[in-house]
């Protein structure tokens, strides 16, 4: 373990080398439960599920997970380390300079989680069973951006999917309160819309720089995601078109059949107005970004490694 990168209400993260044969060595992270719920058999299920839903996923936006370890006492799991920052970091960043992502920017962060979601969401087993997979913890926290302008989505471990083990009691709400689906708080049966739904309030907060569903308490926040009370980005950002603004309202809709109905669908639309509007972006330009952003972290990180 080299040092420690992040920390939860349930689990911490370091940034660990891996070491094998003949010298070979790789950067991993590693996540690891914390003291206080080591003895937590329902939470412990719950993350060796993670390790066991998200082993079975091998695409480019989405972690890579190495092993599911136990040690002194405690599980973990090592998993692909991403130099970068996660979307919250960048919201707040955005945020002390007082203006948003670039369109194309947020657009394309938006559309990397996309294919990893709608990656997970039609993933199978061996034999061809659907997993039904929902991630239900779409969030800034949990979408990493590379210095390199890769984006990868993490944290599988409140998701729902066939077979798992552990299962949602009902009346327990799991994920961030902010960014769960107006399904999701009233209890009902869930979908891939679900994902949907939180993606458009990832995209909704990054194209104006502002939280969408934060209220005093958890109990606040709750109700405006029930209301689903939505301010039309372009009234908070000028810059948001009105074809934009139709596309993120549509991600938002109260009721799953008016929403997109895949993640694919949002991103098409997505893809569908940059080609109009003559706006571009790739990951080699999300990298000039990241790399004019964060030019005193990425040194700071070099002199670490020497």
């Amino acid at each position: 373990l080299l040092e420690r990168v992040s920390v939860g209400g349930m689990a911490e993260v370091f940034k660990a080398i891996e070491y094998g044969a003949d010298g070979f060595e790789r950067e991993v992270a590693v996540k690891r439960i914390l003291p206080h719920v080591a003895e937590d058999e329902e939470f412990i299920t719950m993350f060796k599920d993670e390790a066991h839903i998200a082993v079975q996923l091998k695409h480019s936006n989405i972690a890579q997970i190495y092993n599911l370890g136990f040690e002194n006492e405690s599980f973990y799991i090592a998993l692909e380390y991403v130099q970068g920052k996660d979307v919250r970091a960048i919201f707040e960043r955005t945020r002390q300079m007082g203006a948003p992502m670039p369109i194309a920017q947020a657009c394309f962060i938006v559309m990397q989680v996309c294919e990893g979601l709608d990656y997970a969401h039609n993933k199978k087993d061996k034999v061809g069973r659907p997993l039904n997979i929902i991630h239900r913890d779409v969030s800034p926290p949990n979408i990493l951006v590379s210095y390199e302008g890769e984006v990868k989505l993490i944290d599988f471990g409140v998701a729902k999917a066939a077979g798992r083990a552990s299962h949602t009691q009902s009346g327990i709400l799991k994920g961030k309160f902010g960014y769960m689906s107006p399904e999701q708080v009233k209890g009902r049966a869930l979908d891939r819309r679900s994902d949907v739904f939180a993606l458009g309030v990832v995209l909704w907060e990054i194209l104006c720089g502002r939280r969408l569903f934060q209220g005093d308490t958890d109990f606040a926040t709750l109700e405006m995601v029930r209301a689903v009370d939505i301010t039309n980005p372009s009234q908070i950002n000028p810059q948001v078109s009105a074809k934009l603004e139709t596309i993120v309202l549509k991600a938002l809709a109260a009721e799953p059949d008016d929403r997109f109905q895949s993640s694919m669908e949002l991103h098409d639309a997505l893809q569908a107005f940059m080609f109009e509007e003559g706006i571009f972006a790739s990951r080699k330009d999300l990298a000039a970004w990241m790399r004019e952003q964060y030019a005193a972290e990425i040194e700071e990180e070099k002199r670490k490694a020497q």
